[in-house]
């Protein structure tokens, strides 16, 4: 398998991320210029996945993400995992948005 990772506070500013979490997750906080993609849904919506430029992957702790980056380098897509996920995200200190406007937090 071809998992390459980062750690999340390598993630450069502006790059794509493709968070794989599941709606009540990504609700609870994610990354303000994220684009969702749970991964159930990930193969039907692979169009939404940018071919031209490398796609960080996200999860809550790496492992869905670890599976999607698999999937998407499979694919033909240059896709990277964000190690830790979003826990390591917040930990980070990276900025983080909910969806109904309170404090965000990994759900």
């Amino acid at each position: 398998m071809n998992v390459p990772e980062i750690e999340a506070n390598a993630v450069p500013d502006g790059a794509f991320l493709l968070d794989v979490r599941e709606p009540d997750e990504w609700q609870a906080g994610h990354a303000p210029t994220a684009v969702h993609i749970p991964l159930g849904a990930l193969q039907q919506r692979l169009d939404e996945v940018p071919a031209d430029v490398p796609v960080y992957v996200v999860c809550r702790v790496g492992g869905r993400s670890a599976q999607a980056t698999a999937w998407l380098n499979h694919v033909g897509r240059e896709a990277v995992n964000v190690g830790g996920g979003m826990q390591s995200w917040a930990a980070a200190g990276r900025p983080m948005v909910a969806e109904n406007g309170s404090r965000p937090y990994v759900a």
